[in-house]
């Protein structure tokens, strides 16, 4: 391997799980100064949580909604080109056409936009006596598979609950995706139950990197995050986690070593595409 393959092959990914309040401001100006912090580090990509302007809730994303571009978009538009690193900004509410959407925006380390990502399962889930939750009611969903380069590798990207949706995950890997990320807030219901084992899930199945990142738990919102924002790596193994505080957690992401996995158990090549088969129905790129 020449030393450039060496040195691409291995780059540090950094998650954010942000405190977020209720005061957009607030919420920007901390990102952007753990976005400096994550690349003080040697981060190249780093990732925020689901709705990490605002507070998570129905009754908020409407009150919080923006157009992209906006304030939030161009503040991570900054954040990226000032710290040269991909940015994967978590999501937002977003307004388009009369319609709400919750959407992660990608910013390469030009500062320009490469990415925009509508979260395409919404959360509509009712589990007696413990959680009721319908996206729905406010929110629309996406309608597209969303995938971006990096000179190190190709990134797939969901948003919670698209975790569990193991299409999706497969799809991306066949396109070359080697890295997954889902910025998420699973609450403290799903968070203990399935967060981790459906991270782990992921990234066995398909042999890639998973991350995912939760804003950081306050007690006192309407709907309280779970928190543990967390790193596994192809081999279903957790590398790095946070707690439920804020936190910026680090990981060193080796595509050899995901190479090796791949060649010591080789399910790629024995899948029986002749007996079963994961389509998408639109072209990604």
């Amino acid at each position: 391997m020449s030393t450039l393959a060496k040195v691409m092959s291995k780059f540090r990914l950094a998650v954010i799980q942000l405190q977020v309040s209720s005061v957009k401001a607030d919420n920007l100006s901390r990102a952007r100064r753990l976005v400096k912090e994550a690349a003080g580090q040697g981060s190249k990509v780093v990732l925020l949580p689901e709705c990490f302007n605002s507070p998570y809730g129905t009754n908020f994303f409407s009150r919080y909604a923006e157009k992209i571009p906006g304030e939030s978009s161009q503040v991570l538009s900054e954040a990226a080109k000032e710290n040269k690193v991909y940015l994967v900004g978590g999501s937002i509410p977003e307004e388009d056409g009369g319609k709400l959407y919750n959407t992660c925006t990608v910013f390469g380390p030009d500062g320009e936009m490469i990415l925009k990502h509508r979260k395409i399962h919404l959360f509509d889930i009712d589990v007696p006596g413990k959680i009721r939750f319908q996206e729905s009611e406010t929110l629309s969903p996406g309608n597209s598979l969303s995938l971006f380069d990096t000179p190190f590798c190709k990134v797939g990207v969901g948003i919670c609950y698209d975790m569990r949706f193991a299409e999706l995950a497969q799809l991306y890997s066949r396109k070359g995706c080697r890295l997954l990320v889902y910025p998420g807030a699973f609450n403290m219901t799903t968070g203990p139950a399935h967060w981790e084992l459906l991270q782990r899930g992921r990234a066995l199945d398909n042999q890639v990197y998973v991350a995912t990142a939760s804003p950081a738990r306050d007690e006192a919102a309407s709907y309280v995050a779970w928190g543990h924002s967390t790193v596994v790596n192809p081999w279903g193994e957790v590398i790095s986690k946070a707690g439920p505080e804020e936190a910026v957690i680090y990981a060193d992401i080796d595509l050899q070593y995901l190479a090796d996995i791949r060649q010591q158990i080789p399910i790629t090549s024995q899948r029986r595409d002749d007996l079963y088969a994961v389509t998408s129905v639109q072209e990604v790129d």
